[in-house]
């Protein structure tokens, strides 16, 4: 994961939860909800980083055994 793709999915769960907390102090459930979107969606940024440098780590690993062989 690059530092500026894990950047931007912090950025969206920071900009999420402001805008959650938000919508809690002035009672807008529509920008509450819009603000968990938000955050989940930076979550879910995250998470597919995270899986795309295990399936890089795998194939460097297997190329590595077959330069081995």
């Amino acid at each position: 994961m690059t530092k500026e793709d894990r950047f931007d999915a912090k950025m969206d769960q920071v900009k999420g939860k402001i805008t959650e907390t938000k919508g809690k102090i002035t009672h807008d459930k529509q920008e509450e909800v819009k603000g968990r979107a938000e955050g989940l969606l930076g979550k879910a940024k995250e998470k597919l980083e995270d899986v795309k440098d295990d399936v890089s780590e795998k194939i460097i690993e297997v190329m590595d055994k077959s330069k081995k062989k």
